[in-house]
């Protein structure tokens, strides 16, 4: 799986100029199931950024995590992560997993950092979404489990 985490201090999504989700301080996490992406990998990526060091201590160092902070994550599914822009100018998203696949991973990748006893709220698998956020720092951190 391929996810983007960005720290943010707000995030939410509009579908057709509706709020359907937001949060306060957190992650915004954009997700991507990859070809051959199981459970195990939604697992493994899950247990990782609920313990992301990424938040500022007392020390205004980034020593904290979402489980020490409090925070919330907004997760966002987005097939244009596996883009491929080796050749020409359009990206191939062919690395992507199948739709049936991406959207069953999203779903359990949710449940897995809600297991971790994050708060978190959703997009909408598949929609036209705008999605909003004030990045904190910035912090953005990409990470991938292959």
């Amino acid at each position: 799986m391929r996810a983007l985490i960005q720290r943010v201090s707000a995030a939410k999504v509009d579908i057709n100029d509706q709020t359907v989700s937001e949060i306060g301080p957190g992650v915004l996490i954009l997700i991507c199931a990859m070809q051959g992406d199981t459970e195990a990998e939604a697992d493994k990526l899950a247990a990782k950024i609920a313990k992301l060091r990424i938040f500022k201590d007392d020390e205004g160092r980034m020593n904290r995590s979402l489980l020490d902070t409090g925070g919330s994550a907004l997760i966002v599914s987005q097939f244009t992560l596996a883009a491929d822009t080796s050749r020409g100018n359009r990206p191939g998203f062919s690395t992507a997993a199948s739709p049936a696949d991406g959207e069953r991973l999203y779903e359990y990748f949710t449940s897995q950092v809600a297991a971790q006893g994050i708060t978190t709220a959703n997009g909408r698998f598949g929609a036209d979404m705008a999605v909003s956020l004030t990045n904190d720092g910035p912090v953005t951190i990409w990470m991938d489990t292959a």
